[in-house]
């Protein structure tokens, strides 16, 4: 599990500072962790531990290798962290009568063991920690992406869920945040497609709209080129201004809250802001290597977050 927590430090923004009471802290690096390792299971990145995750889900070893069979066996194991808690309907393993919460079965998985008392303070049901499953099944299935619209959609269930928690585990949930966080959930999301196009093309994988793609004259081959031409340059900075788009569209939530809460989403959005500036220093060139903002440029793009200047 430590492996997976460790991850956070790559991050365009601060998962847990430092700032944050530690019941805050220690609860977002539970969901954070969750949604990395559905990560990882989808990536194929759980290296020499494969095996043993594989075990903690009731899977043979040697399943240990089949996206999709993890994900499933996950999922499976995320139902158990939800059984017997009255406010989570939607999950299918129903409560015995007369079954109290201690006395379901738990989850297999370390890592959910550790969610499940988040879970319960915070009274936080199934929807998005299983849409954030989806989204990996949908990696395994759906390569390439037709339209900004459906791209749009992939974020849905990729991005968004984890600001719902956000917003969940802080007790600040409202209609108007919650559709303020989707922006900047999706915003950041696209963001790091962008960083990320070298090596998600590596997994056989494109983040970039064919309709885009057609309209800048980018083929696949481009992609797979070691650097940036200028099409593709041309094409990064169109997606870049959508992304950033849709970062002023959620700037209200980090106005409509107070105190460290407001640092903490201020980091989210500069972070973004800052990865952001990133790929405009290096000139959209996002195949010669991952461009990442260092800790001043986020340090900066979040003050400008807090003063409202995004």
């Amino acid at each position: 599990m430590s492996a997976v927590l460790s991850k956070a430090e790559a991050e365009n923004f601060p998962v847990a500072p430092r700032f944050l009471p530690r019941a805050w802290r220690n609860d977002l690096m539970a969901v954070y962790g969750y949604a990395r390792l559905v990560d990882d299971i989808g990536d194929g990145d759980l290296g020499a531990a494969a095996p043993a995750h594989a075990a903690s889900l009731g899977l043979a070893p040697e399943r240990a290798d089949d996206a999709l069979a993890m994900l499933d066996a996950f999922e499976a194991d995320v139902h158990r962290v939800f059984d017997g808690m009255p406010w989570a309907g939607t999950t299918p393993h129903a409560q015995a009568p007369g079954r109290s919460p201690s006395d379901a079965p738990g989850p297999g998985h370390p890592l959910l063991r550790a969610l499940v008392p988040t879970v319960r303070r915070h009274g936080l049901t199934p929807e998005p920690f299983l849409a954030l499953i989806e989204a990996n099944r949908q990696d395994q299935k759906v390569r390439r992406y037709s339209t900004y619209g459906e791209l749009l959609g992939y974020c849905e269930l990729s991005a968004n869920p984890v600001g719902r928690l956000v917003l969940a585990l802080t007790g600040t949930t409202t209609p108007e945040r919650v559709r303020h966080s989707d922006a900047v959930c999706t915003g950041l999301q696209l963001i790091e497609h962008l960083q990320d196009v070298a090596e998600d093309l590596a997994r056989d994988r494109i983040y970039l709209p064919a309709e885009d793609m057609a309209r800048f004259r980018v083929t696949e081959a481009d992609l797979a080129a070691p650097s940036a031409n200028a099409s593709v340059r041309a094409l990064i900075a169109y997606e870049t201004e959508r992304a950033l788009d849709l970062l002023d569209e959620g700037t209200p939530l980090v106005r409509s809250v107070r105190g460290r809460l407001r640092l903490l989403l201020a980091g989210f959005t500069g972070g973004g802001r800052a990865a952001a500036a990133a790929l405009r220093s290096a000139r959209y060139d996002v195949l010669a290597g991952a461009p990442r903002a260092g800790t001043a440029g986020v340090l900066r793009e979040s003050w400008a977050s807090l003063r409202g200047e995004g």
